[in-house]
């Protein structure tokens, strides 16, 4: 984990808000062909959070319409509302709110406020604003920011649960950019840490983990994949390694050779 426990050899599970999941995982809800293939994805991927968009998912809202509920239920995942399509502190407050009142009093959500359409870059001024209003309403704040070790301090002391910086854009699939930065923020951070957007393939998740952050969210990297579900099992598989690694303690890099079997002794 960050520097909420140290290392040791047993793993806990990942703690957010008081409460302990199995998996390090997190995953989207959006982007599949259908809500089977979400329902099947989700249950590949092992995760026990589900992120959902509540300004562009039916999770009740409409009646009328298939409902993301009846595939993903409440009864066996965490609904992680989102506000995905928010520009500004107010519309991402508002969102929430409602997701809470659809969630009947369900407090852990997702926070984040985007600057523009064409990065989806954090607006970290709005997302700080936003956050300290939702703390103070009594909900358990994740929230989506950018790999800045000051704005990620800022957030943990305004109250919020986890941070969630990115690695690279939204649905870039270009890894990890910037591992020294989540470094910082992971060294000081007493909340979870968690990669959020830019994960592409199963080497992204094990990278960050094995930086040691708590856990790593995605959605286009299984979603857009050619075979969802069978990505969804190797990005399960990734997270866990990826955290083995880590609680093993890798060696040092070295810039000369070291015998894998011992010299002494040998036979002459």
């Amino acid at each position: 984990m960050s520097n909420q426990n140290s290392i040791t050899q047993s793993d806990q599970g990942l703690t957010i808000a008081g409460k302990t999941y199995g998996s390090r995982l997190l995953v989207g809800s959006g982007k599949y062909r259908d809500l089977e293939e979400t329902r099947a994805a989700t249950e590949a991927s092992g995760a026990d959070i589900i992120t959902v968009a509540i300004r562009r998912v039916n999770i009740g809202q409409d009646p009328s319409a298939p409902n993301l509920l009846d595939v993903v239920p409440p009864s066996r995942y965490t609904i992680l509302p989102n506000t995905a399509g928010c520009y500004n502190a107010k519309d991402a407050v508002y969102t929430l709110q409602l997701a809470r009142e659809l969630l009947n009093g369900h407090k852990l959500v997702k926070l984040e406020v985007l600057g523009d359409e064409k990065t989806l870059f954090p607006n970290m001024p709005e997302t700080l604003k936003a956050a300290e209003t939702l703390v103070q309403d009594g909900f358990d704040v994740m929230v989506y920011c950018s790999d800045d070790p000051i704005q990620a301090r800022m957030l943990e002391q305004i109250g919020c649960v986890a941070v969630m910086p990115l690695a690279s854009l939204i649905g870039s699939g270009m890894g990890i950019l910037n591992p020294w930065n989540l470094s910082l923020i992971i060294e000081q951070a007493k909340v979870p840490v968690l990669v959020d957007a830019g994960v592409g393939t199963a080497s992204d998740a094990a990278i960050a983990m094995e930086l040691g952050c708590d856990g790593v969210l995605m959605n286009t990297a299984i979603a857009g994949a050619r075979d969802p579900i069978r990505m969804a099992r190797a990005m399960k598989l990734a997270v866990e390694a990826g955290r083995e690694a880590y609680l093993a303690g890798r060696i040092a890099k070295r810039f000369a050779a070291s015998p894998s079997s011992p010299m002494e002794g040998r036979a002459t």
